[in-house]
């Protein structure tokens, strides 16, 4: 329960300072004319959304109302009915968001960047997909074809999610990459999907230097050997999403509604980013000096 309690005093910590002002900008919009007070307050609901990702649980009904309302009744006790609850989720939607960005680490100077499909339905079954038709769409990756959407993520080398940008699934991986780089500098790693000269050239008016490997018809470029080494630590991004997955798990296909289906996503980055442990490179202590003199130099 410990996660638990840590968790929701980070939230609340973090509710105390943005919902002020965001009632205040809505109240100043017109956008809405009273606040109702409800049982629940929204730091108790995004922390149940977010401990369900942190949770064993792979069904949010079955967590809330087999663990939530049984097994922690002494933590919310002015619980609400499951009905009333998925009701009241949407209402976060935008402070979760905001949560997520105060949660993202800081870039090192080493960075990876990779896309990760995220389907909402087998591929089958998506022309009878009636809620997210005229949203998501088909894409094609190296493991074939899907339905849904892309997760674009940028970390550094100590598994921290520095930038990140949900698109469709059609979106090719590179499009996105470069309002991703404007909060980065040093260098970003990627495969070979990355490569492209006119991204490679913002990137570097940006800081940024794009490092790729080539493709089999493609001339050999110098590579120094620092950066050939970390092309082969790709994998730390490859282990993020799949973590992202399979612990923290953003991708099911019973949702009912866009909002459903971003709280979930939000709600697995998020107890992705609260993790203590996360994929990290053990650089050693040679190799974090000439990373300090390279972004010395960089600066």
């Amino acid at each position: 329960m410990n996660k638990l309690v840590e968790t929701y005093c980070d939230v609340d910590d973090f509710s105390k300072l943005f919902f002020p002002s965001w009632q205040r900008i809505l109240l100043e919009n017109g956008e809405i004319k009273r606040r109702r007070a409800c049982r629940l307050s929204p730091s108790e609901v995004m922390t149940i959304i977010i401990h369900f990702h942190q949770s064993h649980y792979r069904d949010f009904k079955n967590y809330y109302l087999h663990y939530v309302c049984r097994q922690l009744k002494a933590y919310f006790p002015e619980l609400l009915s499951y009905t009333r609850f998925l009701a009241l989720m949407p209402s976060v939607v935008v402070p979760m968001c905001s949560y997520l960005t105060s949660k993202l680490g800081k870039p090192t100077g080493i960075q990876f960047v990779d896309s990760t499909k995220i389907e909402v339905c087998h591929i089958i079954r998506a022309k009878r997909n009636k809620v997210f038709e005229g949203v998501a769409h088909h894409g094609k990756g190296t493991m074939g074809w899907s339905y849904g959407f892309k997760l674009h993520l940028i970390i550094n080398h100590l598994g921290e999610i520095v930038a990140l940008k949900l698109t469709t699934g059609n979106v090719d991986d590179r499009e996105p990459v470069s309002d991703m780089a404007d909060s980065i500098f040093g260098k970003l790693y990627g495969d070979k999907g990355y490569i492209s000269k006119a991204l490679s050239g913002e990137l570097l008016e940006k800081g940024v230097e794009l490092i790729t490997t080539v493709r089999k018809n493609m001339k050999k470029k110098f590579i120094s050997l620092w950066d050939r080494a970390l092309l082969k630590k790709r994998f730390i991004i490859e282990t993020v999403n799949d973590q992202l997955k399979n612990i923290s798990y953003i991708e099911h296909s019973r949702h009912r509604s866009m909002h459903g289906f971003m709280l979930n996503l939000l709600g697995g980055l998020i107890a992705y980013c609260l993790k203590e442990e996360k994929p990290s490179l053990d650089l050693t202590s040679q190799e974090l000096e000439i990373l300090e003199s390279n972004n010395l130099m960089l600066a």
